[in-house]
């Protein structure tokens, strides 16, 4: 039976940002960053757009992220996400609908990531910044409710441990802070949580 096409109530997921104070990271020696979670909307349908970076970048090669990067000295937070979104996939900021942030995560690599959740005409036209980013991966929200696989992991980064989501679907993988980043996504849009897909 194919997975029913899933789409979000924005009102309803601003209305539950509104309610909730997101938790914001101070970790000295770590770097600031933003990254947008980017929801394609369609007639009928949600998708996320993802990226793969290349092996040019300096962190995080050849992995799955979200458009992002670190925030330039005297920038704020939200300046930050609007630029690198322009200038990784080509969106100008006029294009995208703030709904709010999630929680801040971090990484191993020593970056504080503030995650910003836009909304974007699925017809919007996206161009690849080809020394940053491979290849552009727009999935739809169904598959990432019920992906092939879904697990957890402990793994230990410099001498660090914690416990790494990851999501399966088809062949891409995506894990570290943006499985952490996407997880939250849906659990506050969907009250999602692993488990099988005809729950949905």
């Amino acid at each position: 039976m194919p997975q029913p096409k899933a789409m979000f109530s924005i009102a309803d997921f601003q209305a539950t940002l509104q309610h909730r104070q997101p938790f914001m990271a101070t970790i000295d020696g770590f770097r600031p960053s933003a990254v947008l979670l980017p929801i394609l909307r369609g007639p009928d349908e949600d998708f996320v757009l993802l990226t793969r970076r290349t092996e040019k970048v300096e962190h995080h090669k050849g992995q799955i992220s979200f458009p992002g990067g670190r925030q330039d000295p005297g920038e704020s937070i939200l300046a930050c996400v609007l630029r690198e979104t322009y200038e990784e996939v080509g969106v100008a900021a006029e294009t995208i609908q703030i709904l709010g942030r999630l929680d801040d995560t971090w990484t191993p690599t020593r970056y504080i990531i503030t995650p910003f959740v836009g909304v974007l005409p699925s017809t919007v036209k996206l161009t690849a910044n080809p020394e940053e980013i491979a290849e552009l991966l727009i999935i739809p929200l169904s598959q990432l409710l019920c992906p092939d696989k879904y697990e957890e992991n402990e793994m230990t980064h410099f001498g660090q441990s914690a416990v790494v989501p990851f999501f399966y679907v088809g062949s891409t993988i995506i894990w570290g802070a943006t499985a952490r980043i996407l997880r939250q996504f849906l659990q506050l849009a969907f009250q999602w949580e692993a488990k099988p897909c005809e729950s949905y």
